[in-house]
C-alpha cells in the first residue's frame, strides 16, 4: 500500500515538472479563471480554497474570481453559467454532486472553456482533466488500519458504526467500497447502520452516534468518511460515557482538526485526502500555455496516527 502511494506522489510531482514549462509560456498572457467551490463552510473546503488562492498568488497574470455554492447545486450551477457568459478563459470546479453538475459542465466545454474538475467527478468526460485524491485508495487504507486493529485477517471482530458523506457523491461510495474491501471475509465483523449520511458535517454526525449508542451497547469502531464526522461520533460518545470503549478513525487529515485529534488520542487515525486546488490551477496554466495534460490526476494518501501525528504538527508549526 505504501509503495502503491509513494509511486502515485512521484507521479504528481513528474506531472508536475513537465507542466512547469508550458505554465512559463503562458506568463506572458492574462488569464481570467473562474473557480465553483461546492461550499466554504466545511474545514476541508476553507484549505482547499486557501491552498488555491496561494498558487494563484504565484502568478501575476492570473486573475482568479472565486464563487461559493453555499451547498446547493442550483446555486452552482448558475455560478459556472456566470462563468461562461463571462467568458473566462478556464473554469475550476469542485462539484457539490456528480450527477447535478453534469450539464453545466458539458454546457461550458461546449462554449469552448476548458473545464478542470477537482475532488469529486462528473458524470461526463467532457472535460479536459479531473484532479484529486483517490478515495478507493484512502478507503481500503483505512480498511486495513481498522481491519489490524480489530484483530487481523481471518481472525478481526467487532462492530462497526460507518458514518457516509453525501450519498448523492461517488467520494462516499469510494471511501465506503474500499473500506469494506478488508472485510469481505471477515465473518466476525459486522456493521450496525445501512449507509446513514452524515452530509459530511459534525452536528449530524453526533446525531447519528447518539442514535447509534442508544440503540448498540455494543460498538467497537467508527469509520467516518471525514474527520469532522469521525470527530462529531466521538463527541456523542464522550458525553454519553463511552468514548472510551471506541475506536475513531476519520479522512481528511488537516492539521488544525484531524491530526490534533489523533495526537490528543480522540481519534485514532486519519488518512490524508490532500486538497486540488493548486495542483488543479497549474494544470490548467500549463494547458491555457499549449501543453499536453493528463486526462486524470491522482494525489497519494498518507495514515496519520499516534506514532506521526506530533511530527506532522510541528512541519506545520501546531507544537
Amino acid at each position: 500500500m505504501q509503495r502503491r502511494t509513494f509511486s502515485k506522489g512521484v507521479f504528481v510531482a513528474a506531472l508536475a515538472l513537465t507542466t512547469s514549462a508550458s505554465a512559463l509560456m503562458a506568463a506572458d498572457k492574462n488569464y481570467v479563471i473562474g473557480f465553483s467551490q461546492v461550499t466554504t463552510v466545511e474545514p476541508w473546503r476553507v484549505q482547499f480554497n486557501k491552498d488555491l488562492r496561494a498558487e494563484a498568488a504565484l502568478h501575476e497574470n492570473v486573475e482568479l474570481l472565486m464563487a461559493d455554492a453555499n451547498d446547493r447545486t442550483e446555486k452552482q450551477v448558475a455560478d459556472v453559467e456566470n462563468f461562461i457568459r463571462q467568458e473566462v478563459d478556464a473554469i475550476l470546479i469542485s462539484p457539490k454532486e456528480s450527477a447535478g453538475l453534469t450539464g453545466v459542465v458539458e454546457q461550458a466545454t461546449d462554449a469552448g472553456i476548458p473545464v478542470f474538475v477537482l475532488d469529486r467527478n462528473v458524470d461526463t468526460d467532457k472535460y479536459v482533466q479531473w484532479v484529486g485524491g483517490d478515495n478507493e485508495l484512502i478507503g481500503r487504507a483505512a480498511g486495513k488500519f481498522a481491519l489490524e486493529k480489530l484483530g487481523g485477517m481471518g481472525a478481526a471482530k467487532g462492530t462497526i458504526v460507518e458514518i457516509w458523506g453525501g450519498l448523492g457523491t461517488q467520494a462516499a461510495h469510494d471511501r465506503a467500497n474500499g473500506f469494506h474491501e478488508a472485510f469481505e471475509n471477515e465473518a466476525g465483523v459486522s456493521f450496525l447502520l445501512d449507509q446513514q449520511s452524515g452530509d459530511w458535517k459534525q452536528d449530524q454526525a453526533y446525531d447519528i452516534m447518539s442514535t447509534a449508542l442508544r440503540n448498540y451497547e455494543d460498538i467497537t469502531m467508527v469509520y467516518g468518511h471525514n474527520d469532522p464526522m469521525a470527530y462529531g461520533a466521538y463527541l456523542a460518545a464522550k458525553d454519553a460515557g463511552r468514548a472510551d470503549d471506541i475506536m475513531f478513525i476519520g479522512v481528511d487529515a488537516l492539521p488544525g482538526e484531524g491530526v490534533t485529534w489523533v495526537a490528543n488520542g480522540e481519534l485514532a487515525a486519519t488518512f490524508l485526502y490532500p486538497t486540488p486546488g493548486a495542483e488543479g490551477l497549474r494544470q490548467a496554466l500549463a494547458y491555457l500555455g499549449g501543453a499536453e495534460v493528463e486526462k486524470s490526476v491522482v494525489m497519494g494518501t498518507e495514515a496519520v496516527t499516534a506514532d506521526n501525528a506530533d511530527d506532522i504538527l510541528k512541519r506545520n508549526g501546531l507544537k
